[in-house]
């Protein structure tokens, strides 16, 4: 039962597009997953930069981290550094979709965004400080 403060118009039916499951939901999600992930290498200078930088990270990190833990934790805020500017890249193009022009409430969702990129850097390059310091100079 709905609210009763929400009209009916307001209650849409479940969109024709929902998939229904099983194996074809999931070459379906794997198709739409890569095309999101050419579709940030193609437009997203800053995805590129990260992709540059962390590929070479995530392959160093089993060779320089002490333990499998270790490496596993360096490789993780590497991934998460791309997914959060993956989500930050959508408010974004979402946000200049809306409205190209300037807004307050879209302008400050691209600020959360931009800010969470800046937390996940600020994780991961002190994750990478304490695990491979700790290596050489602990």
């Amino acid at each position: 039962m709905k609210p009763s403060h929400v009209s009916e118009a307001a209650v849409a039916p479940a969109s024709a597009f929902k998939s229904r499951g099983g194996l074809a939901r999931i070459a379906a999600a794997a198709r739409y997953s890569w095309a999101g992930l050419t579709a940030a290498v193609r437009h997203e200078a800053a995805f590129r930069q990260e992709l540059a930088l962390g590929v070479p990270m995530v392959l160093l990190a089993w060779f320089l981290a002490p333990t499998p833990l270790q490496a596993l934790a360096l490789v993780a805020v590497v991934v998460l550094v791309w997914i959060v500017e993956l989500l930050n890249s959508a408010v974004e193009a979402l946000a200049d979709a809306i409205d190209p022009g300037y807004h307050p409430l879209l302008g400050r969702a691209k600020d959360l965004g931009s800010a969470a990129v800046m937390l996940s850097l600020l994780l991961a390059a002190a994750t990478w400080i304490v695990v491979v310091g700790a290596r050489f100079f602990g």
